[in-house]
């Protein structure tokens, strides 16, 4: 059987996501090859396969990546994944989900030294929230705190190892030169950052 063919060169993020969803929500082939042409849509499209039972490896050419997907043998539950797919049933009040979005290296505005000193701060006592902390998403400037020299990438691994899901915009990385550094997270783009806000119970923006 031929592979089906997705051609998203050109497209910003996070289109080759959607592309590749949208085809698997109507008629999910055995096999796909999805072509791209920068690095966060490699590891955003690939994470995707994965979570829907696709095996998954990647050429690099020229100037593109050419992903093959191939439908596993094992049922989607397998792979399980809760980004950029329907919300669930709302969870208990026990199980609420908190998301904290983090759109600069600073807290708050006035002081930039002052404000890397309160979010290190901030980021060391968010595990006082317990089981309700979800998720942690990176925009813009706050992408700078999830790579290597950062001042608070110890407490980041932390909340990784405890269970919290950090979340990376790979087109803010590449944007500042920061794709090869990031040390922490995986790397994300904006479907999964408006379909996280719809799952999440709270969000909290800092």
């Amino acid at each position: 059987m031929a592979d089906t063919l997705l051609d998203c060169k050109n497209m910003p993020c996070p289109q080759p996501v959607i592309r590749v969803k949208r085809l698997l929500e109507t008629a999910p082939p055995d096999r796909l090859t999805v072509i791209v042409d920068n690095e966060p849509a490699v590891e955003n499209v690939t994470r995707f396969l994965n979570s829907q039972g696709y095996e998954t490896s990647f050429v690099q050419e020229p100037g593109i990546w050419r992903i093959s997907g191939t439908l596993g043998t094992a049922p989607e539950a397998a792979f399980p994944s809760d980004i950029v797919c329907p919300a669930p049933a709302r969870p208990s009040a026990e199980d609420a989900r908190t998301l904290v979005m983090i759109i600069s290296p600073a807290f708050g505005s006035g002081d930039d030294e002052l404000g890397g000193r309160l979010m290190k701060n901030f980021l060391s006592t968010l595990p006082e929230m317990g089981n309700s902390l979800w998720r942690i998403v990176m925009l813009n400037g706050g992408v700078s705190l999830a790579v290597e020299g950062s001042p608070v990438i110890d407490g980041l691994r932390r909340l990784e190892d405890a269970g919290v899901s950090i979340l990376v915009c790979g087109t803010c990385l590449e944007h500042f030169g920061l794709l090869a550094k990031k040390a922490v997270g995986q790397t994300t783009n904006m479907l999964d950052v408006v379909t996280s806000m719809q799952l999440a119970d709270k969000v909290v923006r800092v």
